[in-house]
């Protein structure tokens, strides 16, 4: 079987994260980077098929600057057999879509049997882009999975919906499947594993070289973000649910939120 995994390199849980000076994003210098938490439950979703199955080859996949390579050489340590390592400024600098386009179309170059990602990223919490590649990919799909078995080329996913309820769904392969963080226990990467992992190979790929130069303009951008002032105060609203809710839609134009 042949798996690809999507990982996305995101600041460190524990980093400081200050506001750049324009406003659009953090501070990225000197701060720790680390492969997202949801990526990590997919990453180990792949790895133990290939334990049940050692003709299995995984492939971890990731698109952003040169400090990336330290998170796909992590996922090679663990035991995936190569990487692929996207770099390219419109990449970087494209929005969900533009990604989601690009991911696609090295899922169209390699056809795996099954795509794994996480949910979400620890650092946009968008959930775009699993419903995005599978749309563009041309397969079927299932998101926020937290439990998943697999009998030949058919796996049984339990997935979360909202209000605790749960959805069991059956999948195909070829299939994309978006897993939730406490699917599994993440292995660690062994010293054996990370020896190897330095003769294992890393291929860079362009946007030109995956066809989408040209076509990752960004239809979404970050305005501003900035960290709330804080306050000492606070106001209850009163009155019946209709008044509250016109009372608070006033409050949000007032402070230019809306």
């Amino acid at each position: 079987m042949k798996i690809l995994v999507y990982l996305k390199q995101v600041p460190h849980q524990d980093a400081r994260l200050d506001v750049s000076g324009d406003g659009t994003w953090i501070k990225e210098e000197n701060i720790k980077f680390e492969i997202n938490s949801y990526d990590s439950y997919a990453l180990e979703e792949a790895l133990k098929i290939k334990d049940q199955d050692a003709t299995s080859e995984v492939i971890v996949v990731s698109a952003g600057p040169e400090r990336v390579v330290q998170a796909l050489r992590q996922a090679l340590g663990m035991g995936a057999d190569r990487a692929i390592h996207v770099r390219d400024d419109s990449v970087d600098a494209t929005d969900a879509l533009g990604l989601a386009k690009t991911l696609a179309n090295v899922a169209k170059a390699e056809k795996p049997d099954v795509i794994f990602m996480g949910f979400m990223s620890d650092d946009g919490n968008f959930a775009a882009i699993a419903p995005m590649v599978a749309e563009l990919f041309g397969v079927p799909h299932a998101t926020a999975v937290i439990a998943l078995t697999r009998n030949g080329d058919t796996f049984i996913a339990e997935r979360e919906l909202e209000g605790g309820n749960l959805e069991v769904v059956e999948l195909k392969a070829p299939c994309l499947i978006a897993v939730q963080t406490g699917i599994n226990q993440v292995r660690y990467a062994s010293l054996k594993g990370i020896m190897q992992a330095k003769k294992k190979p890393v291929d860079p790929k362009s946007a030109g070289d995956l066809g989408v130069a040209g076509q990752l303009a960004a239809k979404v951008a970050i305005e501003k973000i900035y960290v709330p002032a804080k306050s000492a105060t606070a106001e209850i609203l009163q009155g019946s649910a209709d008044e509250i809710a016109e009372k608070l839609v006033a409050k949000i134009k007032e402070l230019g939120l809306l």
